[in-house]
């Protein structure tokens, strides 16, 4: 298996913020289902685990330009969610090289670093701690943070108390307090009710204006088709189709048909 991989973290500048050169991602997984951690264990002391290699990501080389609004498609399991956590710093590829320049925002799993035992303010402190953030950050946006996620009742209540969607708008307003260099998003462009998504939209859609570049992992080819620039195509963890929107859609499209 291939090793030798580069990740380098730049200062933001340049017209390439993100550059991928034959980049791979490697995991090793059972042959056989196991179903729990004293049988893995059992298994284990016993020496009858085997093993095999299963590559989510082969070859990709990839290079997205500064401000662009960039789409990635693919079925599921294709390795688009695997890329967008190389790119976020998430996960360290097996092979290639990885250049990421400036800052990067995550909306992957909007509810991560949260606990359900402590309240909306709380895990504000909490999560932008993980994000990178130092308290007295926290404290000047923190208004607008609860402003922006409409959670002014119910800040000071613990995180159990919360619908999913209370969760999701407060995780969307915490990772959107600053603008970063590099907004990745998982399939993140529908956050809570219609009025939220739409102003939770026009948010990216500003950091994108400002200069901000934006990834886009979806499902939805409509929203690909209305927001991105260009396009990925991922299949079986490969780069099948890179370019325009309108080059790129339609074969994927004729291929999910066929």
């Amino acid at each position: 298996m291939p090793l030798a991989t580069c990740v380098e973290i730049r200062p933001s500048g340049g017209t390439i913020p993100i550059d991928l050169s034959h980049v791979g991602v490697c995991f090793r997984v059972p042959n056989e289902s196991i179903h729990s951690f004293k049988e893995y264990v059992l298994q284990r002391l016993q020496g009858r685990l085997k093993y095999r290699d299963l590559w989510a990501l082969q070859g990709v080389d990839l290079m997205v330009r500064a401000g662009e609004f960039f789409g990635i498609v693919g079925r599921n399991g294709a390795g688009k969610s695997t890329l967008l956590r190389v790119i976020s710093r998430i996960l360290r590829p097996t092979s290639g090289r990885v250049i990421v320049r400036g800052s990067v925002v995550p909306l992957l799993e909007l509810n991560a670093g949260f606990h359900p035992d402590l309240t909306g303010r709380e895990n504000i402190y909490l999560n932008a701690g993980l994000l990178g953030f130092s308290r007295s950050e926290v404290d000047q946006l923190f208004d607008w943070v609860v402003g922006f996620a409409e959670l002014e009742e119910f800040i000071h209540l613990p995180l159990r108390k919360y619908s999913a969607g209370m969760i999701a708008r407060l995780g969307f307003s915490v990772a959107s307090m600053v603008q970063p260099d590099i907004l990745v998003l998982d399939e993140y462009l529908a956050v809570g009710d219609p009025a939220f998504q739409r102003k939770s939209l026009e948010r990216i859609n500003n950091f994108c204006r400002r200069g901000s570049t934006i990834l886009l992992a979806s499902h939805s080819l409509e929203q690909v088709e209305h927001h991105c620039d260009r396009v990925a195509w991922i299949e079986h963890g490969r780069l099948r189709a890179l370019g325009p929107v309108t080059d790129v859609l339609p074969e994927y499209r004729r291929s999910m048909e066929s």
